[in-house]
């Protein structure tokens, strides 16, 4: 096995430990070995200190049992998903204790185990009563080669764990790295295993890939390998595909373009990446020219249904279709106040600036001088304007309520109610000085004496 001394200064016999180790960590090895059970630090953390960047994830592998380990910790919160894991949940985080392979041959269990983790840059582990790096997969060569390379035999490993063919192309995208050629000739082979693969963690893979520097670069290798057919077909339906004379890219790379110049926000990156996802699907030509009739409604659609079928929340789903569904802003310069507040509140408070930033990546990946650039920097100027006022999102920011209307009215509780209620919303998007008790009072009055309550 390599060895790698975590020593700053090699020569020296006084040094500092190779990595600090966070309090629970440090614990939970503390806890493992005091049991008589071996314990290591694993994977992401001991790459990252190679890399130079803080390490966030954490993970620990041991020669207790799953059954040992909860006992073991039974005064800390956990959990079991993935086979021989347990997950600790600590001050909100998540860390991984997993049991060690063991071939019961003449290997070391820790070896064994290193022997069958995805990447060899990920195979590493640290002791730490000794302060020493093991790494018999030479992980850290590949780290100074910037190589993602898978540990062994890729086809060994990509079986035993099918979201790998995925996690290869996401790692290497997040870390700027290439992919060895055995382990993307693997990738390209074995493709339709992803298709095992239960879709919460294609989702994950999805999520980390789009939110990295140039996603395009991912999508790129996932379509030429055959992986994106088998989670997100719909999005080949744009690959080569023309668009008019407002485009000069095809209904693909005009997404991928859009998600690069993106801001790396998830509801932001999965606007981009499905603002235009049912265009192939409405595409037509009449007198020469492609058009795309109701294509934000269409997309907003089908864009919900490729997120249920990945499990996405029903937060975020909502979020990324109200913003597909209006992300066609046609903004003029003589909009009153109320109309730009009635968008505000329409998109929602939350998502107006992300809506901005969306729409400008969209209009700069149509790679044509657009005067909707324009009008929509004008449009987040005023947006900046009237977000220092007081915005009413719906009818329960109003001075008034439903009894106020019921009693004001002589009316009965019903639907009437709350149409009365979004007149008077209205009139406050229009007219923010009348949102108090007063005036709403007298428009309340106004509408009885004019019998518009009942004709509502």
């Amino acid at each position: 096995m390599i060895l790698l001394a975590g020593i700053k200064n090699m020569t020296s016999s006084k040094h500092e430990p190779f990595m600090e180790i966070p309090e629970f960590i440090m614990a939970a090895v503390k806890r493992l070995q005091k049991r008589g059970f071996e314990a290591y630090i694993v994977g992401g953390a001991v790459r990252d200190i190679f890399l130079g960047r803080p390490a966030t994830d954490w993970d620990i592998t041991t020669s207790a049992s799953p059954e040992e380990i909860r006992s073991l910790f039974h005064d800390i919160r956990n959990f079991t998903i993935k086979h021989n894991t347990v997950t600790l949940v600590y001050s909100g985080h998540h860390y991984e204790v997993t049991t060690m392979r063991d071939s019961g041959g003449t290997i070391p269990a820790l070896e064994e185990d290193l022997k069958h983790r995805d990447f060899t840059i990920n195979s590493m582990a640290y002791d730490i009563d000794n302060d020493v790096v093991l790494d018999p997969n030479k992980g850290r060569e590949d780290i100074l080669r910037k190589t993602v390379r898978a540990v062994g035999k890729p086809y060994e490993r990509f079986n035993e764990d099918p979201v790998r063919l995925l996690r290869a192309v996401r790692m290497a995208l997040e870390l700027g790295f290439s992919i060895e050629s055995r382990t993307m000739d693997a990738i390209y082979s074995m493709s339709d295993r992803l298709a095992s693969v239960a879709l919460e963690r294609v989702r994950d893979e999805l999520i980390k890939i789009l939110v990295s520097r140039k996603p395009s670069q991912g999508f790129k290798i996932l379509r030429k390998s055959g992986l994106l057919i088998h989670f997100l077909p719909e999005l080949l339906e744009g690959f080569m595909k023309k668009q008019n004379s407002h485009h000069r890219y095809t209904i693909y790379r005009h997404i991928m373009e859009t998600i690069d110049k993106s801001p790396p926000d998830i509801v932001i990156r999965l606007t981009a990446l499905l603002h235009d996802i049912a265009k192939p699907r409405v595409r037509q030509k009449i007198r020469g020219e492609f058009r795309f009739f109701r294509h934000a409604e269409e997309s907003a659609r089908l864009g919900r249904e490729i997120m249920e079928r990945l499990r996405f929340s029903k937060d975020i789903i909502h979020q990324v279709t109200n913003m597909i569904r209006l992300h066609m802003i046609d903004y003029e310069s003589n909009w009153s106040d109320g109309a730009v507040r009635r968008l505000m509140r329409n998109i929602g408070p939350r998502d107006i600036d992300r809506m901005i930033s969306f729409r400008k990546a969209d209009l700069w990946a149509h790679a044509y001088e657009d005067e909707k650039l324009d009008s929509l920097l004008a449009l987040e100027k005023r947006v900046k304007e009237i977000k220092k006022e007081s915005v009413i999102k719906d009818p329960g920011g109003l001075a008034v309520g439903g009894k106020d209307v019921m009693d004001i009215l002589g009316i009965f509780p019903g639907p009437v109610v709350g149409k009365v209620l979004n007149i008077l919303l209205e009139r406050v998007t229009d007219s923010p000085e009348l949102n108090t008790k007063q005036a709403l009072t007298n428009i309340l009055k106004d509408l009885r004496r004019k019998g518009l309550a009942g004709a509502s």
